[in-house]
């Protein structure tokens, strides 16, 4: 008798964190505004997809870094996009907490996301985030070209995807 394993995945997505050459999952979630924000809607440029939380020692620490590199590349012409831009995923439960963090660290970019759902946010589930700060960088055409790039090194790698820069 032949015996057959069937392996039934019920969320209909593998726990796996995404992997360098894939196209970024979609995330769709409500800004501070309540507005839906979508990832797919800023296809075109350079997007680092940033999972942080308020209560976050090690991200509120990073932040400055991004301020950094959002302010220096966010109208620089990449060879794979036009500008760049953060995507932040908090993994806040408290609204005034999260909305207190992005005011009191300066993070000016516009596109800010939470469901309030903390490690249960549903973006965080679909990326597999175990930890936070977690990051992936994704070129214009919405495809993942590193994960947890810190400090110096996010910035010398938007400095090689720049265009003219051999």
């Amino acid at each position: 008798m032949i015996g057959i394993l069937i392996n039934l995945n019920i969320s209909g997505v593998l726990a796996q964190l995404p992997e360098v050459g894939q196209i970024a999952p979609e995330i769709v979630q409500k800004s501070v505004n309540g507005e839906d924000f979508k990832l797919s809607d800023l296809r075109g440029q350079v997007v680092l997809i940033d999972f942080w939380a308020s209560w976050c020692g090690p991200c509120r620490k990073e932040n400055p870094n991004l301020i950094k590199a959002y302010q220096k590349y966010k109208g620089a012409e990449f060879k794979d996009g036009t500008g760049f831009t953060v995507f932040s995923v908090s993994l806040d439960m408290k609204y005034e907490s999260w909305v207190e963090a992005i005011n009191k660290d300066g993070l000016i970019w516009p596109y800010h996301v939470c469901d309030l759902r903390g490690w249960t946010n549903q973006a965080a589930k679909l990326y597999n985030i175990k930890s936070v700060p977690t990051n992936f960088l994704i070129d214009g055409n919405g495809v993942i070209i590193a994960i947890n790039l810190r400090g110096e090194a996010l910035e010398a790698k938007l400095k090689k995807m720049k265009k003219g820069f051999f």
